[in-house]
């Protein structure tokens, strides 16, 4: 989740973080200072039929409840991708879209989704992401080819980005610093991990009858969750507006776009020249975007932060968790079903026990803090994840599904301690004012990640020979990516004398 740079005005009062998702890791932003309840700037009235005492949690409940939809939305495809390249005829090369549509509107949208909605309205930016996940999830049900089903995805993503960046501050409106509301957002980091489970779970239960179906079913419950929660949310703002960075959303989401279809034509030959082109295109984008972010008032990242060894230590964190972690278990469940011939049923509950492993970890792993440094916690992640990918792709090679529960289990736990130490060590790496921006470059970081490891892991997966090499290929690329993470994170460490 990246929480806008501005606060309200008022005291800071810092929070424990909340363990976040195994993917989109949304829920990590609750380790940032936040704004205060007295500080918000209330506009709009809730219904009367609500006392000011339940307002509070109709707020929680609401912003929860849309958040796991979201979640749920993002995980779905994961399940279903065989089943959407059957129905749309999608070929190898174009499968990658089909997953990262998604993490692409997040990773463009995130970091000014949460400016636009201190300066606009937090109440306003969630309705109208939360109607539009509901629309765009609905068109998503109706598509009929592989393009539509991907805009599709776009915008449930950005739809997304407005939903999560304005979530927590409603929650630090309706809520008082202090038990209380680090009671609430821990209620609602729950509810982000329980839509990433969710959402595979809803896509096998479904598959058979249709992978339409699970898309309708969220629309709905999106769309109605957005009538209600018209009557119940109250208006926040921040005192000051800035004028939003668009021009830097632009080049960032251009950039991103080049690269990942510089991945994804790549498993044709990485040597061709559209493939060079983009990747170039890729470079050229991402300067323009650092010379915008040098020029504007109000950047979507401070570059003088890139100067801090433990900042570049959280972004690398965050990236390779996107590349090497996410990247290979959001494409693992298709992997399954066409290796060992799991039902999409059975590879949903296998990607239960990775998330829900990862998710029981992180809460305990909270109290490694003050006694571990995030970095030390940070690499040991990566080096467990980098122990367990093997062993799942020797269980794979041997057709063992209870083989596969060793691996997935230690995986698990790495992926618990990098969703509880990179909320620590983004706000760690920053300073106290920049904390905010701290937690949305990290998870900007780590969608954009994905995004690239999805199409990747794709690459390498279905680059040639036979699906089980592939599947091998994917997996040993993934494990590289974090035990190269692993080095950087102790390689990058604060070098500033300490009296």
């Amino acid at each position: 989740m990246a929480a806008s740079s501005k606060t309200d005005t008022g005291e800071q009062a810092a929070q424990e973080p909340v363990p976040g998702a195994p993917v989109p890791g949304a829920a990590e932003a609750t380790s940032a200072s936040l704004p205060t309840h007295s500080a918000s700037l209330p506009t709009h009235s809730a219904s009367p039929s609500l006392t000011p005492a339940r307002l509070p949690a109709a707020t929680l409940a609401v912003t929860s409840l849309v958040t796991m939809v979201a979640l749920m939305n993002y995980t779905t495809p994961m399940l279903s991708l065989p089943t959407l390249t059957a129905q749309f005829g999608t070929p190898l090369s174009a499968q990658a879209w089909l997953l990262n549509g998604t993490p692409l509107g997040l990773a463009a949208l995130l970091l000014v989704a949460g400016s636009l909605a201190d300066d606009y309205g937090r109440r306003r930016i969630f309705l109208i992401g939360t109607f539009a996940l509901g629309v765009s999830t609905a068109l998503g049900a109706l598509a009929g080819d592989s393009l539509v089903f991907t805009l599709a995805r776009v915008a449930q993503g950005a739809a997304s980005a407005a939903v999560i960046a304005s979530s927590l501050g409603l929650l630090v409106h309706a809520y008082p610093a202090g038990h209380a509301r680090i009671r609430a957002t821990g209620v609602w980091g729950a509810f982000v991990s329980g839509g990433i489970a969710l959402g595979p779970l809803l896509a096998g239960a479904l598959n058979s009858t249709s992978w339409r179906l699970p898309y309708v079913i969220l629309g709905a419950v999106a769309l109605g969750t957005g009538v209600y929660a018209t009557r119940v949310l109250t208006e926040s703002r921040a005192p000051h507006r800035t004028r939003p960075d668009l021009a830097g959303a632009l080049t960032l989401a251009l950039a991103l776009v080049a690269l990942l279809s510089a991945l994804t034509l790549g498993r044709d030959g990485w040597l061709r020249a559209p493939v060079l082109l983009l990747l170039a295109a890729a470079v050229v984008l991402t300067a323009v975007f650092a010379l915008v972010e040098r020029r504007t008032a109000a950047p979507l990242i401070d570059l003088g932060l890139l100067r801090r060894p433990l900042f570049q230590a959280a972004t690398v964190g965050g990236l390779f968790t996107g590349l090497g972690v996410i990247g290979m278990m959001s494409y693992l469940p298709s992997l399954l079903q066409v290796t060992i011939k799991l039902s999409a049923l059975g590879a949903a509950w296998l990607f239960v026990l990775w998330a829900g492993t990862a998710f029981v970890v992180a809460l305990q792993a909270r109290r490694l803090s003050g006694r571990v440094a995030a970095r030390h916690q940070l690499a040991f992640g990566f080096v467990l994840h980098a122990v367990g990918a093997p062993a799942i792709m020797v269980a794979l090679d041997a057709g063992s599904l209870a083989g596969l529960l060793p691996g997935l289990f230690v995986a698990g736990v790495g992926s618990g301690l990098l969703n509880a130490a990179l909320p620590r060590l983004s706000v760690e790496s920053v300073p106290p004012e920049r904390a905010a921006m701290g937690s949305g470059a990290n998870n900007t970081a780590r969608y954009i990640g994905s995004a690239a490891g999805v199409a990747l892991m794709i690459a390498v997966a279905t680059s040639g020979g036979t699906r089980e090499a592939g599947a091998n290929a994917a997996i040993l690329v993934a494990t590289a990516l974090s035990l190269v993470a692993a080095a950087l994170v102790l390689v990058l460490k604060d070098r500033t004398p300490h009296p």
